[in-house]
């Protein structure tokens, strides 16, 4: 509803209200467009009220000169500390953030207060359905250097969990990014210094854990190993570099991570019962989606919990049944108990269940158009991918719970990108789910004949499938 309609009650007022703006909306007015870095670009734009994506797109790219091959790594995404959005070509963001509030309300437990001051940016990043092998491509060092800001972005924050080789690696490529190659040991460390380590390792890595006290008697003999760490690091880069060279290093590590270039939704699972009562609680969770899976992160110990391609999971979202209940996203998966094949079930609790289901069916649409086309051209799948007009949904598209074709297992990783599927607290069953008593999620296959290959296959589409 349009919020200036309900403060003027006279409609002869209200008419005028609504002419004036709409007469200033028709006028050319600047446009701020973020960029991850903290930066923005600047676009004069006639009727702002009603340009769409596309338009802006088209003017951002040619005030960043990003070539016209490349055009499909970024698209545009509506972002508040509260809410995340991609947006579609054909969306008009002027309108989305007129209804703003209302997506809070719908998609977020934040208060009346916090969505009251909540405001969206508009922000030009990495579109998530680009896929990996396409950017592996990109030579243009201004797109690597925006790629580049967002990965490391990612890594300061803990949104992309990494072992210590990575984060000392990637460190080190940062110094040399910002401060270039050659300095000596002395220079170096007083830059680190300057710039604090948190500009270039994980924050969780430099505050440590443990209590106050013990963090308090340990944070200076800690840089200072941090700070050694990234020295030596620093020093095994080899001569003087290009940027372009150093950004490819930076994101070719990135691309090691199964969660690179995810999406991320906020939600919790329940953690194990404890203790002679049984008490369990919940655990806040970052839930990561793209085209290659689903990965489950601790947002606390910043490690994976569970990661799993579509060819190993299958899932459904269910809405809440009476007023306290919550928005549930199902995930199924094979699993073991005591040496017998289980099937097991991890509910993800969150207002975004909606939208993680909607990505996970488009992004398994998506993978199965992309890898038909390349099995009839001969081609890479994932650059199939772009082919597809389906490319242009949205991250927040509300899709229909329909799970793909699953074959193959669960694939183990080693270190923090390891699922622990030990620590989750999950419901298993056996054959017919008999256990189960709230959901049983749709399946395409048994569970327990997987004669094919892993692959990926096409989801039909039915007439009550939303279009993009």
């Amino acid at each position: 509803m349009d919020g200036d309609e309900c403060e003027l009650s006279d409609p002869e007022l209200s008419h005028s209200h609504r002419g004036s703006v709409a007469s200033s909306l028709s006028r050319a007015q600047d446009v701020l467009v973020y960029l991850v870095s903290d930066s923005a670009v600047q676009l004069c734009v006639e009727g702002v009220g009603s340009v769409c994506v596309q338009e802006l797109a088209r003017m951002v790219r040619q005030t960043l000169q990003v070539p016209d091959s490349d055009q499909d790594a970024f698209a545009f995404w509506l972002c508040s500390p509260l809410l995340e959005l991609q947006l579609k070509p054909k969306h008009q963001p002027y309108k989305l953030c007129r209804q703003w509030q209302d997506l809070l309300y719908r998609f977020t437990d934040a208060s009346s207060e916090d969505i009251a001051l909540d405001e969206p940016c508009l922000q030009y990043k990495r579109n998530v359905f680009y896929p990996r092998t396409k950017e592996l491509q990109i030579d243009g060092e201004g797109v690597l250097r925006f790629l580049y800001d967002e990965a490391r972005l990612n890594i300061l924050e803990g949104r992309y969990p990494c072992d210590p080789d990575h984060w000392v690696r990637l460190g080190a490529l940062s110094c040399a990014i910002d401060c270039g190659t050659g300095l000596d040991d002395q220079k170096l460390i007083a830059v680190i210094r300057e710039k604090k380590l948190s500009s270039f390792l994980p924050a969780h890595v430099v505050l440590g854990s443990g209590g106050f006290f013990s963090s308090l008697r340990s944070r200076g003999s800690r840089h200072t190993e941090l700070e050694q760490s990234l020295l030596k690091e620093y020093c095994s880069l080899s001569g003087p570099q290009e940027p372009a060279a150093l950004f490819r290093q930076y994101l070719s590590i990135c691309h090691s991570l199964p969660y690179y270039g995810c999406a991320f939704f906020v939600g919790e699972i329940d953690k194990p019962a404890q203790g002679i009562l049984h008490r369990g609680g919940r655990k806040s969770v970052s839930v990561g989606i793209s085209l290659e899976g689903v990965y489950v992160v601790d947002t606390k110990e910043k490690h994976v919990l569970l990661g799993l391609r579509f060819s190993e999971l299958s899932w459904d979202h269910s809405y809440p049944e009476t007023e306290g209940d919550s928005h549930i996203l199902w995930l199924e998966f094979d699993g073991e108990e005591d040496g017998t094949p289980v099937n097991k079930l991890l509910k993800i609790y969150s207002k975004q269940a909606e939208l993680m289901s909607g990505l996970i069916e488009f992004c398994v649409e998506l993978r199965s158009v992309g890898d038909a086309a390349a099995a009839a051209t001969g081609t890479d799948g994932d650059a199939a991918v772009l082919n597809t007009p389906a490319g242009q949904s949205p991250v927040g598209q509300v899709g229909r719970e329909r799970p793909p074709e699953r074959r193959g297992r669960l694939r183990r990783q080693s270190s923090v990108l390891c699922s622990r599927v030990h620590t989750l607290s999950t419901i298993s069953y056996v054959d017919d789910g008999k256990e189960i008593k709230r959901l049983k999620p749709k399946r395409a296959a048994s569970f327990f004949s997987r004669q094919a290959p892993p692959t990926y296959s096409t989801v039909q589409v039915t007439d009550s499938l939303e279009q993009g």
